[in-house]
This record gives structure tokens, sequence and C-alpha cells, in this order.
């Protein structure tokens, strides 16, 4: 126009007036580009929607169901609801970074299945449950970064574990991950987790991605690091951690990278050096040495808890473990609980218990045993010949029942409270004797298990039983049972239990006639049959 383009005869006022009008008019078109303020164009030319600052605080209802790009960045969106995204197959990029953003909503995303990019970053979500990221099936890119995240369920990552491949969680406040959902991350080639609050990496989740190439653990608080997968292996940043310099981080110096920027913490006599530059001898480990392992009682009766201890040192600290009398690894079970102390606490003991556990204390460079005795004793109850009123209380007769556990041996001219007859493969009577002198008697209780199933099984009785018949038991194993009576010494005081005995036993067999006939028997009697009416057809046609 005449204005913009003044001729150089033109007066000095109108020139200064066309210099003032031509950035007027160039802000006015990119004034008219952009969305009004809080709003989002309903639709537009290309498949991308821009509505980024734009002051918006939440997600339009008219965007466009078809966009394959959609950019929410810098706004005010605080939340996400189920809506929102509905009906939008066709986005593959989503963008929602520093929104401030504090709810997802269960299945916000679910309609997104075909979303590769998905940009949380610089929100304030605090958590992750299994629901609000489901439906993202093509998931390859999931940007969490600079949230307050402080947990996230196993199940949050169950939706794209096949496909995502990078997963950045840097910038928060986890101190720990669920692992076994990262290792299930085939795919995944790059895992960004520095400044977190992670004090361990388990091993075994990194053997299972055979695709990373990335691996980001800077200024956590690691004092360990296991070996990554290689060669090649994937590029590791682990600078800024705690590290305990020992020979487990062998495997890192041996990398020779000098710009490296890992760090020793401890021992003193390495604190401050980089690891790059301590000389690998230095790098040692102290084989474990036990301190002390005892018993606590040495000796307790049958049905009574017992507690074991262990205390060990070494360079790294060791792992430890108890072996039980038969020379079996202990695990957790109904009856016996290992604590994180390296404790083992037996709740009820057994005949079985009796005789002499193993504190096995093992790290890098070596193990140390240590031989703890343990003394479980029966319960023997003396001949009684009658009580006070002059009548003949005797216990049941051990003559006409099935003694349990036939390798456990009871002192001479003693009973045992505790007895299994009527054995069957699916059935035993428990008895016991009489329990008059016990006052304030208020009920029995039975626990069992299987020698195979470790879970035990209770059972409460009135205070005037004298046996219980236990039924639906499998037939060919083994059981440990014990009774206990709960009583009570006054009427406001709570009930305490007291062990009558232990009891192991064994179910018989199967009958024989009722077992049922072998396959490859059925087989041949059937083809067996088959052929012999074959031949009677044959001969009887014959005939005709």
């Amino acid at each position: 126009t005449p204005t913009s383009h003044p001729s150089p005869r033109s007066p000095p006022g109108r020139r200064r007036m066309a210099k003032l009008l031509v950035p007027l008019v160039v802000l006015g078109a990119v004034a008219q580009r952009c969305p009004p303020r809080g709003l989002c164009p309903a639709a537009a030319p290309s498949p991308t929607l821009l509505c980024a600052r734009t002051g918006l605080l939440a997600v339009p209802p008219s965007l466009d169901r078809g966009a394959v790009e959609l950019r929410l960045a810098d706004n005010f969106i605080g939340a996400v609801g189920r809506a929102d995204f509905a009906n939008m197959s066709s986005l593959v990029h989503l963008t929602l970074s520093r929104n401030g953003l504090r709810r997802l909503a269960p299945g916000a995303f679910a309609d997104l299945r075909a979303l590769r990019a998905l940009h949380l970053d610089g929100n304030r979500l605090p958590a992750l449950s299994g629901p609000q990221l489901r439906g993202l099936a093509s998931l390859r890119h999931l940007i969490l970064a600079n949230n307050q995240l402080a947990a996230i369920e196993p199940a949050a990552f169950a939706a794209f574990a096949a496909t995502v491949e990078d997963l950045d969680l840097s910038h928060n406040n986890l101190p720990a991950l669920p692992w076994e959902a990262v290792a299930a991350m085939a795919s995944l080639a790059t895992l960004t987790l520095d400044h977190n609050l992670l004090e361990r990496v388990p091993a075994t989740a990194l053997a299972r991605l055979p695709r990373l190439a990335r691996l980001d653990l800077t200024a956590n608080r690691l004092r360990a690091l296991p070996p990554v997968p290689g060669p090649p292996g994937p590029s590791l940043a682990a600078g800024g951690n705690p590290l305990h310099c020992n020979c487990e981080l062998l495997w890192l110096r041996r990398l020779a990278r000098p710009d490296g920027l890992e760090s020793c913490a401890s021992p003193p006599s390495l604190a401050g050096r980089l690891l790059w530059a301590v000389p690998e001898e230095e790098l040692a480990c102290r084989a474990p040495h036990i301190a002390g392992a005892a018993a606590s009682p040495s000796a307790v009766l049958e049905g009574q808890p017992l507690r074991l201890g262990c205390a060990a040192n070494g360079d790294p600290p060791p792992a430890l473990h108890w072996l039980g009398p038969d020379g079996r690894l202990v695990q957790n079970g109904s009856r016996r609980a290992l604590g994180a102390d390296g404790s083992l606490q037996l709740r009820v003991a057994t005949l079985r218990d009796h005789g002499a556990f193993t504190c096995v204390a093992s790290n890098a460079a070596g193990e140390a045993a240590a031989r703890v005795e343990v003394a479980v004793l029966p319960l023997p109850v003396p001949h009684r010949h009658g009580d006070g009123d002059g009548e003949a209380q005797s216990g049941p007769s051990p003559s006409d029942m099935a003694r349990a556990g036939a390798n456990e041996s009871l002192p001479a001219g003693a009973e045992r409270r505790i007895v299994a007859a009527d054995l069957t493969a699916s059935s035993a009577r428990i008895r016991w004797l009489p329990q008059r002198h016990v006052p304030g008697l208020r009920m029995f209780q039975i626990q069992y298990n299987s020698s195979i199933d470790d879970s035990l099984v209770y059972r409460l009785l009135p205070p005037s039983s004298r046996s219980f018949v236990l039924r639906d038991l499998a037939a060919g194993r083994e059981y440990d049972l014990c009774v206990s009576a709960l009583y009570a010494e006054g009427t406001a005081a709570p009930p305490a239990s007291r062990a009558l005995g232990c009891v192991r036993f064994a179910t018989a067999g199967g009958a024989p006639g009722c077992a049922a006939p072998r396959p490859h028997f059925l087989g041949g009697t059937v083809i067996i049959v088959i052929g012999a009416a074959i031949a009677a057809s044959v001969l009887v046609f014959i005939l005709i």
C-alpha cells in the first residue's frame, strides 16, 4: 500500500507515520492466526492443534477429535477427565507439559490407542496407579520428568510394556521403582532416572533389558551399582551417588571412562576420589565374619516359640540365610519366619526342629557359617490314678492308638499327651488327656499342616472335648499337629494359651482297588475289545 511503501519524496511526517503503521499491520496479521486467550480452535486446516500458552484452565470440549497432534503445554490444566480425550483414536502425539497437572482420571487416555508420544513433564502428579495409563497400547515415548511422583504401581506400565522405547522419570521423589514391571519392557532403549531417591537397583532387572542403550542414574542415593548387560552395554551415567567403592564396582572401574563423574563416598580411605582414578587393588572386599549366633531360649517344649539370632559383618554387608537340621534351606512359612535382620523365628517348635541349625553369611568375598544347637523336648505326662474324688481319671491308653512319629522316642513310664488314632487315607482321630487341672479352661485349639503345604489350619473346640476327627486329609502325606489349651486366670483377664503337645502322623495311601486304571491299560483294553468284535463279525459273515 502507499502507506506501507512511501516514496523517497514523501514528507518526513508521512514517512514517520509509515514506520509506525507497518509493525501494527504485521502484528494484526499475526494476532488473527492465534486463538483467543482461554480458547482453542474447534477445527484447524492441519491435523496439528496448537493450544500452547493460551491460558487454558481445562481441556476444551470442542477439540477436533480427528487430530493427529495436540499441544497443550504451558497452560493451567489441573486435571484430565475421562471424557477429555474420548474418541480421539487418531491422536499420535499429545503434549501436556508444564500445566500444574495434579490429577489423571482412571482411563483418561483409554481411547488413545494410536498414541505414540505422551509428554506429562513439568506437572505435579504425586503418584501413578494402574488405571490412569490404561489403553495406551502403542505408546513408545513416556515423559514424566519434573513431577512429584513418590510411588508407581506395577500395573501402571502394563498397557505399553511391550512397545515403550523411552521412559523418563527424572527429577521426581521416587525411593523405589516397580522393577519387575520395568524389566518386562523388552523394547526399552532409554531409561532416565536421574535426580530421584533410589537406593537400590536390582541386577536381574537390567539383565532383562536387551535393547537398553542409555541408562541415567545420576544424583540418587545408590551405594552400589549392579553390572549392566554387555558388551557393549548401555551408556551409563551414575555420578552424584554416594557409592561405596569395593570389589563390586570393579566392572565400572574397568569401563575406562576418564570423563566419568562417579566418585567414592566410602570407605573413608577412598572418600572424595573419582572411581576411575582409584587403582583396582584398592577396590577390595572383606569376607564375612559371624560375630554371634544363638537360640533364645536354647531349649523349649514342643509347641512353644523359639528365636534364633545371627549377626555377621563384612564388606559388602553379607546376606544371611539359615539351614535346618535336615540341611535344607529355611524359607518363610506359617511356622517359620525370617526377619530382616537375619533372625529366624520358630512360631511353633516341633520335634523335627530338634538339632543344629546353621547360619550362613555370604558376600562377594566368600561365606562363613555357624551352628546353633536347638533342643525341642517332648511333653511327657506321668500316669495319674485318680483325682480328689477318688475316681480314676486315666488318659487314653496308647495301646489301642496309632502312635505318631515312629522316630520320636518317649521316656520310660510316660505317655504322650497328644496321640493320633484311627488313621485312614483321608481322616485321623486326635486324642488328648483331660485337663481338669487347668483352671479357667475356655477351649482347645488345634493347628496342623501338611509336610507339602506349609499353610496352617486352625480348629477351636469346646473345653469338654477329648478328641477330634480330622477329615479331608490328603492320602500318603505327613502332618504336624499341635494342641493348645486356652484359659483365663480371671474373669477380666484375656485368654492365655498353654501348649499341650504336638504329634506327627502320616495318612495311609490310597486303596489299590479304588485307583483309576492307567491310560495305557485302558487304551490296550479298548483295542483288544474292538479287534475281537471285528474278528467275530468276520467269522459270522463267513459262516452265513
